[in-house]
């Protein structure tokens, strides 16, 4: 087991975070559009999700850990991170298309692209790193109910 690199790890878990937080700080007020808009069932309380986007940017977080400081070549560790960063971009732009601009079907497609490069992004890391590929699952499976919930409102609005 190899040495914790703190100042990296705390860099990678704050990267998600602070996207997320602008993100959201950015957005206004979820709550108050999320209780507006008739959902799909299986729609859980808007108290649910920042909790699970919390645990998620952590997730992701470690993983890019796991990705930056792996034993491969720089070369490799580069695409894939460049390639983590581009989804963290899809996935900062997300909320502002559904919540603040309120474009729907815009941000249908947008989830669906974000959701492609989580994929993208995990089999990139799985070549690196089996474990950090293990620890997008979550939010590869969480981006998957967002895009139900996405399109369930898209069709009942």
């Amino acid at each position: 087991m190899k040495k914790i690199q703190w100042p990296r790890l705390i860099a990678a878990l704050l990267l998600p975070l602070a996207v997320g937080g602008l993100s959201a700080w950015l957005t206004g007020s979820f709550s108050a559009v999320y209780q507006s808009v008739y959902k799909p069932l299986l729609s859980p309380p808007g108290w649910v999700f920042p909790v699970v986007w919390t645990a998620l940017y952590l997730l992701m977080g470690w993983a890019s850990y796991l990705v930056w400081t792996a034993d491969a070549p720089q070369g490799e560790r580069k695409e894939a991170l460049t390639l983590y960063a581009v989804q963290l971009i899809f996935n900062f732009i997300w909320p502002l298309l559904f919540f603040r601009w309120r474009l729907c079907w815009p941000a249908l497609v947008w989830l669906a692209l974000l959701w492609l490069l989580i994929l993208l992004t995990k089999r990139r890391f799985a070549l690196i790193d089996r474990g950090s590929a293990r620890l997008l699952i979550p939010y590869l499976a969480w981006v998957t109910f967002a895009v139900y919930l996405n399109l369930g409102v898209c069709l009942l609005n």
